[in-house]
């Protein structure tokens, strides 16, 4: 049985302490705040409460997994709920896309904006299959070691084509090449600096599905929490940890702000430019800024008023700024919870400029909670979407499972295999792989 230190409670660190816990070692979890899940927790004020990072996830196997082999079935802790919608965009030229998450369904949608193009859409989706199945088999389901990769694997990070030239090749209605490289903007990244393979979140999306879940994101991260004391982690909240211990060339312990934890091994599920003993291995990375987000209270009907879709699902208003309204939360009988999300430039206040594009969410204003990039990352210690593409070799240059430093290992958003809920699930389950049973 090991001593396993584990740093940062966001759903990295609880899975990760979740998944070693079940396998018999004796964890130790730090949170620097005074509660677990990190971008789950919800942000309240006024009677409501908002998501205040995802309110939705792909790859919903992955989270089935972690509550499998931690315990109980996932749906015995939590319902997931499968989105008929996965988002609605609007674009400039008042055109919309409504995109379900089926092939069938998609092609039908595309085809709407033009005749011709549902299966342009589709072939384009249908062509990262091959792609999906090498990252799977050696990226993402096993734990990865950047300078002794497969052939296959290899052949396809080391890929020089840029995702925004792939859209370009493959996709000529620049309406396609919004919705196909939405995520990545969403995240503050430019697609000339994301490689072409990583668009295989588009195919994800159409074979697997986007899914909610039942009492939102805090739902999540309570099913988490209660995991953790079902298997006897030993959570310590209001704990900050300022760095790596290590002796006689590998990791000892970890230095908190309340003292030295002792351990046999460190997980670090913590953006790692904030532990000394990790920062010089990732200086040649850089953190994915969050975006400017406004968290409003409105009245129901003024939303209604405002065109907003009753359905959970994104809607996006593709221009400069690219506004993303999002209705994750809960809020008083006769009132919605609603998150706007800012990328680009915003000159003016954000729900002007939202109200510049037809949706004017003011009249019905009851409250409001703005937060700043500044002030998310401050929150959180780091910010929750990883690690910026700076091109192809951004992928090696993540820390994860392993790291340089012996007996430190790496999870969540800045680690393999990056950043979104099932990535960062998938990052717990391979730090288990390598730790493996006590």
């Amino acid at each position: 049985m090991a001593r396993v230190v584990v740093i940062g409670g966001g759903l990295g660190g609880t899975a990760t302490s979740a998944r070693l816990a079940k396998l018999g070692h004796d964890v130790t979890l730090l949170e620097r705040g005074d509660r677990l899940g990190g971008a789950l927790v919800p942000v309240e004020q006024d009677g409501f409460s908002w998501d205040a990072g995802p309110s939705s996830t792909l790859l919903p196997a992955v989270l089935r997994d972690l509550f499998r082999k931690s315990g109980r079935p996932l749906e015995r802790e939590l319902e997931l709920v499968a989105m008929d919608l996965v988002r609605e965009h609007r674009f400039e030229d008042g055109s919309t896309l409504r995109l379900p998450s089926s092939r069938a369904g998609q092609l039908h949608a595309v085809d709407e904006l033009a005749p011709g193009l549902g299966e342009r859409w589709v072939e384009h989706v249908a062509s990262y299959a091959e792609e999906w199945e090498v990252l799977r088999r050696h990226y993402l389901e096993v734990p990865w070691d950047p300078e002794a990769v497969p052939r296959e694997l290899a052949a396809l990070l080391d890929r020089r084509e840029s995702l925004r030239r792939r859209l370009n090749r493959s996709l000529r209605d620049p309406r396609l090449r919004l919705v196909a490289a939405y995520p990545f903007l969403a995240d503050g990244q430019d697609p000339r600096d994301v490689p072409s393979w990583a668009g295989v979140r588009s195919y994800v999306e159409q074979r697997f599905g986007a899914w909610t879940f039942e009492g939102g994101a805090e739902a999540l991260a309570a099913a988490l929490t209660a995991r953790l004391a079902t298997r006897r982690v030993d959570v310590r909240t209001g704990v900050r940890a300022t760095d790596v211990v290590v002796r006689g060339g590998r990791a000892v312990a970890v230095a908190t702000s309340a003292g030295e934890v002792d351990a046999d091994v460190v997980v670090c599920a913590v953006d790692p430019r904030g532990l000394p003993a990790l920062a010089s291995y990732v200086a040649r990375t850089t953190p994915a800024l969050p975006p400017v987000i406004c968290h409003v209270g409105v009245e129901a009907a003024a939303a209604a008023a405002a065109g907003l879709p009753d359905e959970p699902h994104d809607l996006v208003v593709h221009g400069d700024p690219m506004l993303v309204v999002r209705a994750g939360g809960t809020a008083p009988d006769g009132a919605r919870a609603v998150s706007v999300h800012g990328r680009g430039r915003l000159a003016e206040d954000i729900l002007l400029a939202l109200a510049r594009q037809g949706i004017d969410l003011r009249p019905g204003l009851l409250t409001r909670v703005d937060r700043s990039p500044r002030d998310l990352v401050a929150q959180w210690g780091g910010s929750p979407l990883g690690v910026q593409w700076q091109g192809r070799r951004t992928v090696r240059r993540r820390l994860g499972p392993r790291t340089p430093v012996p007996g430190v290992l790496a999870a969540g958003a800045h680690a393999t295999p990056g950043s979104g809920l099932p990535y960062v699930g998938l990052s717990a389950a391979l730090v288990a792989q390598v730790v493996g049973p006590a």
